[in-house]
């Protein structure tokens, strides 16, 4: 239903928009391009719409301004990183005091028991470890798990998104068969020696893998989220438990994205039941860190070796996880902000999102989905996925470019790599409003 040429020369005319907005953010570009390979600190920065990423020169609450000047409706805080809105006032003041009193000393702070203690409160699970990223406590929960079962195998859901765990970079071909997923560089080993994969929903495919008896873990999103929102049908996570209980495999709940709903992410909210659960990114307001918690009969089987006298080369920890520094800012975040009251706010505003966008697609006619979950909402140019698979195969980059770039040189920002908008307690009705405007204006012009 979509005109590709119209599509081709809105674009064109938008890189033209976006280049003559943005001389500063040009120069520094091609600054970058000197000292910083792909011109980036970060690859991921290069999948920004538009010929160079923009520059940012503050952002706070849930707006951005860049070094041109141009104000954003930023509804992609950081990738979830900002989730709790940028600089927020009460982590400012805690870190600066902190970092004035020593950031990092290899030995525990007072926050630490606190930080436990919330945790806990928080997800259910009793006990508690410190990372500097989601990735990096997945990679230990994993050592955790096959360390315990003596099985070689990490099953996870085919297309999933764990952070740059080699393990997790794997997805099935059209034949079934376990390879690495497209964009991976290097891969250490063949994942398919690694790793077992299944499609999302899918209980009858769990069962059959698992029935192998090579698995260690499942690691898994309660919610697909980094290949779009994909929710889980009536009585697929509880079939989960269960098959992965029968099977003596692992329950490991990667909540780094689902934190969306609710201040004890999916795992409150839908009462699940994790033997291992990793969450990152928002606790620390911004901050690098991660959490990692067990239930009691995995700390009690991990008593043992996390006491050990050669723990510091049992290829878990690093010298700067669980700094003072990280525990302030994940003790202030926790305190100030990812409460019921804040998601109070931020969910409505995700579903006057999902409610806008609806419109506009019913109104036009398009066989387009909007999908949300807590204070999280993305638009699909098809029916809703049941699964990674039918998601990926749905992604339409040259569609997907404009409407971001379309966006973004009307001054909203939207997660670059997805149609994803996350909305947090400093985002207003008028924010959201303004998102609808300009999607509608965009589909307009495309049909």
């Amino acid at each position: 239903m979509i005109d590709r040429d119209r599509l081709a020369r809105l674009r064109a005319s938008e890189e033209d928009r976006f280049v003559e907005q943005h001389p500063r953010s040009a120069a520094l570009a091609a600054r970058a391009r000197g000292g910083l390979l792909a011109g980036v600190p970060m690859p991921w920065m290069t999948r920004w719409p538009g010929a160079f990423p923009v520059s940012v020169a503050s952002a706070s609450g849930g707006r951005l301004v860049d070094v041109d000047g141009h104000e954003f409706v930023d509804l992609c805080l950081g990738d979830t990183g900002a989730m709790t809105g940028h600089a927020l006032p009460a982590v400012t003041t805690a870190v600066a005091e902190r970092i004035a009193a020593g950031a990092t000393a290899m030995l525990p702070s007072e926050d630490a028991a606190w930080v436990g203690e919330e945790l806990t409160r928080r997800f259910g699970l009793p006990a508690w470890q410190l990372a500097i990223s989601a990735t990096d406590a997945n990679r230990f929960v994993l050592r955790f798990a096959r360390h315990l079962t003596g099985r070689p195998r990490v099953a996870v859901m085919d297309w999933c998104y764990h952070g740059t765990v080699d393990e997790s970079l794997a997805v099935l071909d059209a034949d079934g068969r376990v390879v690495p997923r497209p964009g991976a560089l290097g891969p250490q080993v063949d994942v398919a020696e690694t790793t077992a994969v299944v499609p999302f929903n899918d209980l009858d495919a769990l069962e059959r893998r698992l029935a192998e008896g090579d698995v260690a873990c499942l690691l898994m999103e309660p919610a697909l989220t980094n290949i779009g929102i994909v929710l889980p049908e009536p009585g697929y996570l509880d079939g989960v438990r269960e098959v992965t209980r029968r099977h003596g495999v692992l329950l490991v709940v990667d909540e780094t994205h689902t934190m969306c709903a609710g201040p004890g992410g999916a795992t409150a909210a839908w009462g699940l039941e994790p033997d291992l659960l990793v969450v990152g990114k928002a606790i620390g307001g911004g901050i690098p860190c991660a959490a990692y918690g067990v239930s009691v009969e995995i700390a009690e089987r991990l008593n043992g070796p996390m006491l050990g006298h050669e723990i510091d080369v049992a290829g878990v920890g690093g010298t700067l996880t669980g700094s003072a520094l990280a525990l302030t800012a994940i003790r202030s975040t926790l305190t100030h902000a990812l409460r019921p009251e804040d998601f109070e706010v931020a969910v409505p505003l995700a579903e006057r999102f999902a409610d806008g966008v609806a419109e506009v697609i019913a109104e036009h006619g398009l066989p387009w989905h909007v999908q949300r979950l807590g204070c999280r909402a993305e638009y699909w140019f098809c029916p809703p996925p049941r699964d990674g698979a039918a998601a990926a195969a749905a992604v339409d980059e040259d569609l997907e470019g404009l409407l971001h770039l379309w966006c973004l040189n009307r001054g909203v920002l939207l997660t670059p790599f997805h149609n994803m908008a996350l909305l947090c307690p400093a985002h207003t009705e008028a924010d959201v409003d303004r998102h609808t405007e300009v999607f509608a204006e965009a589909v307009a012009a495309l049909t």
